[in-house]
């Protein structure tokens, strides 16, 4: 049997990297962690990355491992695999704003000290 193998790896990187490291980000962000929107941007990061190699592969290898049935195809195939593209996405955007704005924090001018 062949094994696909950027799909292998990617798993493999799934659960042993961005699965532990997803739920490091989400107590960081319950207890409002300083690093929180960094982590929070490495595994969108992360997430979005092995979506868009995902599809991209896919797409290079003329879809030969995807059901060509339309509702297979566009429900299953893009739909639940867009889901990691756009929900990093999102996430990906909101911390790119906490850390401008906490990094537009840090760069005010400081008031004058007698």
């Amino acid at each position: 049997k062949r094994n696909d193998d950027f799909t292998v790896a990617m798993e493999t990187v799934t659960a042993w990297a961005w699965g532990p490291l997803s739920l490091v980000t989400f107590v960081a962000l319950l207890r409002r962690h300083p690093a929180r929107h960094v982590l929070q941007l490495v595994v969108s990061l992360g997430q979005f990355y092995g979506d868009v190699l995902y599809f991209w592969t896919e797409a290079r290898a003329g879809w030969s491992h995807s059901d060509p049935r339309p509702l297979y195809f566009w429900g299953y195939f893009v739909g639940l695999n867009g889901i990691w593209l756009v929900v990093p996405g999102l996430l990906l955007a909101d911390a790119w704003r906490q850390l401008v704005a906490a990094q537009r924090h840090l760069d005010r001018p400081r008031g004058k000290s007698r």
